[in-house]
């Protein structure tokens, strides 16, 4: 029992992306509670499934209404990198054929191991109950779509050479709140071995913001003002 808490321990750990905001803790838990206490309803804008809209709303509803809307992200946060990495997890609790209570048991053991909050743990056997836990993966997706909404937070996806340092995501996230104006930015880092070094940024909608500060991408910019150069200039350099 020990190896599998350690297990799932180091999969959420090595998993979950990095949420970096350039405020400080004190003003991140004043949003929190703000944001909880104003009894606003909110709605997606384009639901990729009525389903999963419908749930992430709860959800949201529910950790609004007790001030929990951090400690709950946190959970859906930690339980996205789980399902990510443990696919058998996955198929264990879409799995139509086993009973209820099976699964409601692996879900308070992980529940209990990466200290989740209460009401989403009864979430999540909630969606056991109404045989929606088969949709649990969508209905984390719509949930952080959600919290970035209410929170206003940008999403961006920082791709790297080799693993950026905390001090490093920090000056990012910081120069990208004063671009876009966002009151928090939330970083993805992912890892790509043939920029060679530097980093490459994609934000805003669709990905559609970007910058480039990588080497591979300095060599095919200096590549193409190369060709792009006047024939005689070759000639003469020749």
């Amino acid at each position: 029992k020990k190896k599998k808490k350690k297990k799932i321990t180091s999969m959420l750990a090595s998993s979950s992306c990095r949420c970096v905001s350039a405020r400080s803790r004190a003003a991140s838990r004043g949003a929190s509670s703000r944001f909880a206490s104003n009894g606003s309803r909110v709605t997606m804008k384009a639901a990729k499934s009525p389903v999963a809209s419908g749930y992430a709303n709860a959800l949201m509803e529910i950790a609004q209404a007790n001030n929990a809307v951090e400690a709950v992200h946190n959970d859906v946060d930690n339980m996205s990198a789980l399902l990510r990495e443990s696919k058998d997890t996955l198929k264990f609790l879409a799995n139509p054929v086993l009973v209820a209570s099976k699964k409601k048991d692996v879900l308070a053991k992980i529940a209990k191991e990466a200290e989740f909050n209460a009401f989403t743990l009864n979430f999540l056997s909630l969606l056991v109950d109404k045989k929606r836990i088969n949709a649990v993966e969508s209905i984390l997706e719509e949930f952080e779509t959600l919290y970035c909404e209410v929170t206003e937070t940008q999403v961006a996806t920082v791709t790297s050479a080799v693993q950026l340092e905390n001090e490093q995501q920090f000056l990012i996230a910081k120069k990208l709140q004063e671009l876009t104006g966002a009151k928090n930015i939330k970083l993805k880092p992912e890892i790509d071995e043939d920029l060679i070094a530097g980093f490459v940024v994609r934000y805003g909608k669709d990905g559609s913001g970007m910058i480039d500060m990588s080497v591979k991408g300095r060599l095919e910019k200096l590549a193409a003002q190369m060709m792009a150069a006047p024939k005689s200039v070759t000639s003469v350099a020749m």
